[in-house]
């Protein structure tokens, strides 16, 4: 038994907590292995290094770097999880993910309902993308509301590093597909380290924050943003109570709903472009469940409905912005 520590957890980087996940999840079952482009250790270890070193440990045979062909890598994890295998499929971009809609959206989201139950699929596709990088449109964006929109994926989008290690493990460890968005503007944010073996369960929202005021729901990149303004307006007396949904698909709707419904007022934010987006599903559900006990409309925050530009002036002006969030909650406020 390891004895309990009383200094501060360790700090991770947000890659490192993608890293350990899927170090633990190989070390405790020998059905999971990794596939995608140029992931091994002698081409690197990934665009982003995060699967660095887990060639040289677990052999070439359970890390597989694959021809550049994501149709072949999601097709061949499909294939593999019905066979019982546990794989982790790397597609480098989410917007390469177009190339494998057909395996994952046709084949990976539907076979258990097809079967009548009996035919699992449990697939992990990971993948990154987000704005601020530079990487212009075929490269940024944020596609997840795609993939809610498909019954039977899972799609899940972590804030932290420790969300990160603890999400992506229960991923790998699910019996169902599941897509995991990793932000390429988080690599290297840091964070605590959570205990070993942490399971964080999917489908279920964390309250970040609690407050009394407004509810702001987010999840990925916003949520740390929207923590550091919920403590700036704390000093003005403004109590945000942040909700970070951790899985879009599929979503909490009770821990919403009940944080709404104690400050009645709610703000949506994400990095997606604003039409037909996660924020439209939840103001929607809001609205039909809390409309006669809300305070004020719900607002929503999100990025122009454009592709993302290369310009850095551009694609500055193309993200939303902190303060669109705080002038949100002012709004909601008021």
């Amino acid at each position: 038994m390891t004895a309990h520590s009383t200094s501060a957890p360790r700090p991770i980087t947000f890659q490192q907590g993608c890293t350990q996940a899927l170090d633990e999840a190989m070390a405790a079952d020998d059905s999971v292995f990794l596939l995608g482009e140029d992931i091994g250790d002698r081409e690197g270890g990934g665009t982003f290094k995060v699967t660095k070193g887990l060639a040289d440990k677990y052999g070439t045979a359970r890390v597989r770097t694959t021809p550049i062909s994501e149709q072949a890598i999601v097709g061949t994890a499909v294939g593999a999880a019905v066979a019982g295998m546990r794989p982790v499929a790397e597609i480098m971009l989410m917007n390469f993910i177009t190339l494998g809609l057909d395996q994952l959206v046709n084949h990976a989201a539907k076979l258990r309902y097809m079967s009548g139950g009996q035919t699992g699929v449990p697939l992990t596709i990971r993948t990154a993308t987000g704005a601020g990088g530079g990487f212009a449109g075929q490269h940024s964006d944020m596609l997840e509301t795609w993939l809610a929109h498909v019954p039977g994926l899972k799609v899940v989008v972590p804030s932290s590093p420790a969300d990160a290690k603890g999400l992506l493990l229960s991923c790998v460890l699910d019996d169902d597909p599941c897509v995991f968005v990793e932000h390429t503007q988080m690599y290297w944010t840091k964070g605590p380290a959570p205990e070993p073996g942490l399971r964080i369960p999917l489908g279920t929202a964390h309250i970040a924050r609690p407050g009394r005021d407004v509810s702001v729901i987010a999840y990925g990149r916003p949520v740390g943003e929207v923590l550091a303004l919920a403590d700036r307006l704390a000093g003005e007396g403004i109590e945000v109570e942040v909700v970070d949904l951790r899985t879009v698909s599929p979503w909490d709707e009770r821990t919403v709903l009940e944080s709404v419904a104690r400050t009645r007022r709610a703000v949506v934010v994400h990095e997606a472009v604003r039409r037909f987006g996660v924020g439209a599903e939840v103001s929607a559900r809001i609205n039909e469940e809390l409309f006669g006990q809300l305070a004020a409309p719900v607002v929503r925050v999100a990025s122009a409905d454009t592709p993302v530009p290369f310009s850095r002036p551009l694609e500055q002006a193309y993200l939303y912005k902190v303060s669109d969030v705080e002038s949100a909650v002012r709004k909601a406020m008021a």
